[in-house]
């Protein structure tokens, strides 16, 4: 009995605190059999040397020779790291806390590598958390939280790894900051959110310039385009009227032609030219006061007579020596023109 106490006295404590769940048992007694509960390792010690881990399960031990020097757990296990002060690289102290989830993958490293399990992480924990955020400016330790958390889980690994625990995960639970950083970042804040109603509010006087111009540009190019096509449409309008006058007078030269060559053409071309002559010397004086007349205007037949000569010299030229229609329909309109201009 006397030998058991003094092995449970060098037991070293356990890794957590009372207000927190135990990691492990409290160290069992040296029964011969023993149940191992799932989950946990027993490291155990023969004459005061390490002699083997017990499995989950029953277990046998020699009374007196073998005894349990340490429990084990190998769950997964929640640190709570204290808060703690750190400077950043903008020199801004703040205060950080967080959680550390661990486990322990080799009870033997565990018992033997390091005298304070828990203490040693915490502390690693803490150190590798300042020197991180030493690292970094205010601004980023904001916005990179998930790297400086991975960062701290690799370092504490590295040093960890001796000690058979391996680190899973490191989360930062707060991150306090002085009230004067607090206001100043608050004013940076609000003059940033300022600065993007601004920049928007400018973004969209540009787009809706920006439209306006292309809406002007594009209604004066269509414009532009459709008074093209009028004037186009209408110069083809007005040349397919000329060229319609023109082919209607030629056709009626060509008709008069055949009427003047056949029986007592003459005549008629004679009769046709005088009720035109007695036709335009009634209108004489109605548009103007000024009025120029020929020397014979009582010479109704002489005119006549003149008009017909130049319409039959016309007339006797064939067709195959004649050039064009419209030469024809040209030399027609001087005679015509004569005709006037001896009327007034």
């Amino acid at each position: 009995h006397t030998r058991t106490h003094t092995c449970s006295r060098a037991a070293p404590r356990l890794w957590v605190t009372p207000a927190q769940q135990r990691w492990a048992s409290s160290l069992p007694m040296n029964t011969v059999v023993l149940f191992v509960p799932q989950q946990e390792a027993w490291v155990v010690e023969r004459m005061g040397r390490f002699h083997r881990i017990l499995e989950p399960g029953l277990n046998f031990l020699i009374p007196i020779l073998d005894r349990v020097r340490y429990v084990q757990s190998l769950k997964e296990i929640v640190i709570d790291v204290p808060e703690q002060s750190a400077v950043s690289l903008d020199n801004v102290t703040l205060q950080i806390d967080g959680v550390l989830y661990l486990r322990i993958l080799d009870p033997f490293k565990a018992s033997y590598g390091v005298e304070e399990p828990e203490y040693a992480v915490t502390q690693l924990a803490q150190t590798t958390m300042r020197s991180e955020l030493g690292k970094l400016t205010l601004d980023k330790v904001f916005r990179e939280r998930e790297s400086l958390n991975s960062n701290i889980v690799h370092s504490i690994n590295q040093a960890s790894d001796e000690w058979g625990i391996r680190c899973l995960r490191y989360e930062i639970k707060d991150i306090h900051v002085p009230p004067r950083v607090k206001e100043s970042m608050q004013m940076q804040v609000e003059a940033e959110r300022k600065k993007r109603a601004t920049v928007l509010d400018s973004e969209g006087m540009r787009e809706a310039a920006i439209n306006v111009a292309e809406g002007q540009k594009r209604a004066q190019i269509l414009a532009s385009e459709g008074e093209k096509a009028e004037q186009i449409n209408k110069a083809a309008g007005e040349a397919q009227a000329v060229l319609a006058r023109a082919e209607a007078k030629a056709k009626a030269i060509c008709m008069l032609s055949d009427a003047l060559t056949q029986q007592n053409g003459d005549a008629a071309a004679s009769l046709s030219v005088a009720e035109q002559y007695v036709s335009a010397f009634s209108k004489l004086a109605k548009e103007s006061n000024t009025i120029l007349l020929p020397s014979n205007t009582g010479d109704i037949s002489g005119m006549i007579t003149q008009v017909c000569t130049r319409v039959r010299i016309i007339i006797c030229i064939p067709v195959q020596s004649r050039v064009t229609v419209y030469k024809i329909v040209l030399e027609f309109f001087k005679v015509a023109q004569g005709f006037r201009g001896g009327l007034k």
